[in-house]
């Protein structure tokens, strides 16, 4: 066990300068995704409308009707990212970057996301781990939460703050960025994982 005294929370740190260029990432990641959604909908859109105009009496306008309302929801996402980024920048700019990316004790897992107002806080029976897997070109740790398991469950805090929700789980108009930076940590995966196994029981563990 990593741990020099196992009944001590195991503590993960981040390296600031390597958050701060990830932050810069996912911004542009999400602005470039948000208006390729947004010139998919308005050209849907565009289409529909013509087809309304020119193909009048043939029967076909509910067609036209249904893509559009199809078209809707992609050109909502766009507002969706630019509220999101919006709220994450004033938190960036009103408060210093979290030194501590996620405690381990027997009560727990707690984690610390990305403009976020307050941590996440997690009893063990409510998740599963991380998943390691590659985002953006670099890997990331996803929380894998119970399934069933949301922000009004019973030894749940943190899951309802929009930072949260749009990185454990995002809508599936939004491209996924990942919770942790992998490289941004100061322990390696594999005693995160250790550290994972020993405070759960064995019951959440890093998958791969």
């Amino acid at each position: 066990m990593p741990l020099h005294d196992p009944e001590m929370p195991f503590v993960v740190g981040v390296d600031r300068d390597a958050v701060v260029r990830r932050r810069e990432v996912v911004r542009t990641v999400e602005r470039r995704g948000a208006w390729i959604t947004l010139a998919i909908g308005v050209v849907g859109i565009a289409a529909a409308l013509y087809a309304l105009l020119a193909f009048r009496g043939s029967g076909m306008w509910p067609f036209a009707i249904l893509l559009i309302v199809a078209m809707i929801p992609l050109v909502l996402s766009t507002v969706m990212v630019y509220r999101l980024q919006a709220e994450r920048q004033q938190w960036y700019d009103t408060n210093e970057l979290q030194p501590v990316a996620m405690r381990m004790s027997l009560k727990g897992l707690e984690l610390a996301c990305d403009g976020a107002a307050y941590p996440v806080v997690l009893q063990w029976q409510t998740v599963r781990g991380f998943r390691q897997q590659k985002l953006l070109g670099q890997y990331v740790l996803d929380l894998d939460l119970v399934p069933g398991v949301s922000a009004t469950t019973a030894g749940v805090r943190g899951l309802d703050q929009a930072p949260v929700r749009s990185v454990v789980k995002p809508n599936p108009l939004l491209r996924p960025t990942g919770l942790f930076l992998v490289k941004a940590l100061d322990q390696p995966v594999h005693i995160i994982d250790e550290a994972m196994k020993h405070f759960s029981g064995g019951t959440a563990q890093v998958r791969r």
